[in-house]
């Protein structure tokens, strides 16, 4: 993109003012611009934040262009150029659909309910290398996605792949003014955002939408509602259905029935696009799973692994650039990048615009792996070195090699980056518990969605984050602008301090000895009683700050921690003798606000909570205190209830009460099978020999996850099943210390094969039930040294 705000405000059907600078790079998220110039913002309204809010400060961190739907005063902002639209999100979209006019490459329209990024990214794999196609990166396929896929495409781009997804009525027909795609292909349609539509038949028709000016149309012979629909509505079009067994698919390397499904599919739109797909066919072979999202690991000596592997091209290496520069935190930041093949530009200029963008987003070193990179090292700045393969680098660098970086591995398939990963990888426990962060967004949004009053939010990330991880849990609560994050001791809110964590920090169980160590790092105490006051008012004194914020404690029924009604005046009365401190929040705990049968006592510790609250806000009537006393559970059940202030805890995990169907589970915990045995009938399997081969023989897989991991031992015997391939697998015998066996008779499964311990199919509540016990427990209780792998899309 190199483009005037002129011609965009043509193009967005807005109106042109200030300097008519040029725009090379878009960006929607203060946050992300590395490279102020030649970077337009859009400044985009949501419903907690104006992208207008940060024209000011990104102003003076350089940026010169930008697309509003404000007036602004140019002399404000002497040097910029605006482009001043009715809405800003629809003139990114008008812009978008114009551009897409100007094209002439086949633009591939892709929908559904699963599989569409596996489908688009295995089209990329199998599209001959003289043919220059683009698609869509990541997940971008939103009213705000699809408009910035479309305006990466380049003019030597002959197909352009580009994925919509929707979640409301509606949605389909704004992108399809400005996908209007030649070829239209849709995978399946399931229960995916199945709330916002009367019918599974209304959602096909809804997607359907994308195909209004199509002149041909694949769809998956599996889906039969999808097909028909296909047929009914669209029979003046050319109809391709594709199935596995229409094809050849001998040397595709997976054998489960969605990849082959998404195989055939991307065979049959090169068949429709007019290619020869015997050729096609002999590179199925060569197809590599997908990275569905870009993983944060930890590394070794201190290093944090963003691995983004297996997804190569110029789009998506930004992306992942920005998503490095977000989590580095103090890390200095290394970019180990491969060939970057099939871009269609010439190496020259493929490389130089490589360069730019290590040197925009401020990366400190790159290392380079293949022959042509290679030869370009003189675009290069900075610390840098090559190597001609990824083997000759793993020979060199050692374990060593790096210490307390932020690495980002971004290779080509052919160059096998997992060797790298292994390389620089903390753990090698076969098990990992993976958090979609993503999924934790969406509940966080959920629960955002139910404050109406501009109520500010603090998040719980005690317990590593409910056994999901503190630091990575922490930034993403800090990047969507949660107003507090809480844990339970110090030592938890010093690691997030000294992870790069700046907001306000609570410590819910702060005691006397750890006063000092809060201070020092900017912690907040739970006060719950005057002796846990005069306390930290003495620290302050010896520390010789002054006037630090306290969150007050007041126990309205459920008798842990917390001052009573009775200690209210005292309270006061200390409180106004302590100039060393101010109060902050007051608030409760709620004891039972998850079940109904507690309901009247809710009620009653809400109705004190009010009463004894207004008497300490009546008593300092200069400040500005906030009152907080829901959970997550109070959040959903008791809106009347959320003062200024709420707290989400295992609502953010996944963990609903009335409506759970509108959240998402975060956590998968998940391992591999790493032996598999037949068991002759009357055999017998584990330590007390309670796995028993009765009357048929076992067909058994070991799996390396027991109860050091985690994995309860009362999940024993059956109690409990694995998810292997689609199909429950139950736990044979006593579950190790290490390991675990399940029954996979009449399973196809291999060794290799993953094993989900909980997740989608075998979810937390469930294992929950089966212990008699909370979700709470369960996953706090996966082990430390289960490797914990972060998912982003």
């Amino acid at each position: 993109m190199n483009d005037s705000l002129k011609n965009i405000a043509v193009a967005a059907g807005g109106v042109f003012s200030g300097e008519d600078n040029r725009v090379r790079r878009i960006a929607i998220d203060s946050r992300r611009v590395d490279d102020p110039s030649g970077t337009l913002f859009v400044a985009l309204r949501g419903a907690r934040r104006d992208g207008h809010d940060y024209i000011a400060e990104l102003y003076d961190r350089g940026v010169r262009a930008f697309l509003v739907d404000r007036e602004l005063s140019g002399a404000d902002y002497p040097g910029a150029g605006f482009v001043r639209c009715d809405d800003s999100l629809e003139g990114l979209q008008r812009w978008a659909a114009r551009y897409r006019q100007t094209l002439r490459c086949t633009v591939v329209g892709i929908t559904g309910s699963n599989g569409k990024t596996v489908l688009k990214e295995w089209i990329a794999q199998l599209c001959p290398p003289q043919t220059k196609l683009f698609r869509s990166p990541k997940s971008y396929n939103s009213q705000i996605g699809v408009p910035l896929s479309l305006l990466m495409i380049e003019p030597e781009d002959r197909i352009a792949v580009i994925e919509a997804g929707i979640s409301s009525p509606g949605e389909m027909r704004l992108l399809e003014r400005m996908i209007r795609p030649d070829v239209g292909l849709i995978t399946n349609v399931g229960d995916a955002h199945q709330e916002n539509f009367p019918s599974v038949e209304a959602k096909i028709a809804e997607k359907l939408d994308l195909f209004e000016h199509a002149s041909a149309i694949v769809c998956n012979a599996c889906d039969e509602a999808v097909c028909e629909a296909v047929r009914a509505r669209y029979a003046d079009r050319r109809i391709v259905g594709s199935s596995p067994a229409s094809c050849d698919l001998s040397a595709l390397p997976f054998s489960d029935a969605a990849s082959r499904e998404n195989a055939a599919e991307a065979l049959a739109l090169f068949g429709a696009l007019g290619m020869d797909t015997a050729p096609l066919a002999a590179r199925l072979a060569g197809l590599q799973s997908v990275a569905m999202r870009l993983e944060l690991r930890d590394g070794i000596n201190g290093c944090r692994i963003v691995n983004d592997s297996y997804n190569s091209d110029i789009n998506s290496l930004a992306i992942a650039l920005e998503y490095l520069s977000t989590v580095a935190g103090d890390r200095a930041k290394t970019l180990i990048l491969s060939d970057i093949d099939q871009s269609g530009l010439a190496p020259a200029e493929l490389y130089a615009r490589v360069a730019e963008l290590v040197r925009s987003h401020g990366v400190n070193e790159l290392v380079g792996i293949g022959e042509e990179i290679s030869r370009h090292a003189g675009l290069f700045d900075g610390a840098k070195e090559f190597y001609p393969d990824t083997g000759s680098f793993v020979r060199a660098a050692g374990r060593s090699r790096f210490s307390r970086r932020c690495i980002l591995l971004k290779g080509g398939r052919r160059f096998h980056f997992e060797r790298i990963g292994r390389l620089f990888e903390n753990k090698v426990h076969t098990t990992v518990l993976e958090v979609d962060l993503d999924r934790m967004i969406h509940n966080l949004n959920y629960f955002r969605s139910l404050l109406t009053g501009g109520e500010r939010m603090m998040a719980m990330v005690k317990a590593s984050g409910y056994g999901s991880g503190t630091f990575e849990v922490a930034h993403m609560l800090q990047q969507q602008g949660v107003d507090f994050l809480a844990v339970a001791f110090a030592d938890e809110g010093v690691t997030l301090r000294e992870a790069g964590i700046t907001m306000p920090v609570v410590v819910l169980n702060a005691d006397a000895d750890s006063f000092e160590t809060m201070i020092d790092y900017r912690l907040e105490p739970e006060i719950y009683s005057l002796s846990s006051l005069r306390s930290f008012a003495e620290a302050v004194r010896r520390s010789g700050e002054t006037h630090l914020p306290v969150h007050i404690k007041l126990d309205t029924g459920m008798h842990r921690l917390g001052f009573t009604g009775e200690q209210i005046e005292a309270a006061i009365a200390a409180l106004k003798e302590t100039p060393e401190v101010y109060v902050r929040t007051i608030f409760t705990h709620l004891a039972g606000s998850d079940e109904a049968r507690h309901d009247d006592f809710t009620r009653r510790q809400i109705a004190l909570f009010r009463t004894w609250s207004d008497r300490i806000v009546a008593a300092f009537p200069d400040l500005r205190i906030l009152r907080h006393v829901e959970n997550s559970a109070g959040i959903e059940r008791f809106p009347e209830a959320r003062f200024d202030m709420v707290r989400l805890g295992v609502g953010l995990y996944g963990i609903g009460f009335d409506h759970p169907e509108r959240l998402l589970p975060v956590s998968t915990l998940r391992s591999r099978i790493v032996q598999i045995k037949d068991i002759p009938e009357g055999d017998t399997v584990g330590y007390g020999r309670h796995g028993v081969a009765q009357g048929h023989p076992l067909r058994t897989a070991t799996v390396p996850i027991g109860y050091a991991d985690g994995l309860d031992r009362k999940l024993s015997r059956g109690k409990w099943s694995f998810v292997v391939n689609g199909r429950k697998a139950p736990i044979v015998g006593n579950i190790c210390m290490d390991t675990c066996m399940i029954d996979v008779t009449g399973i196809e499964a291999r060794e290799g094969d993953e094993a989900v311990v909980f997740g989608e199919g075998a979810s937390v509540e469930e294992m929950a039930r089966v212990l008699e016990t909370i979700p709470y427990e369960v996953m706090t209780s996966v082990s430390t040294r289960v490797k914990r792998i972060y998912t982003k899309e």
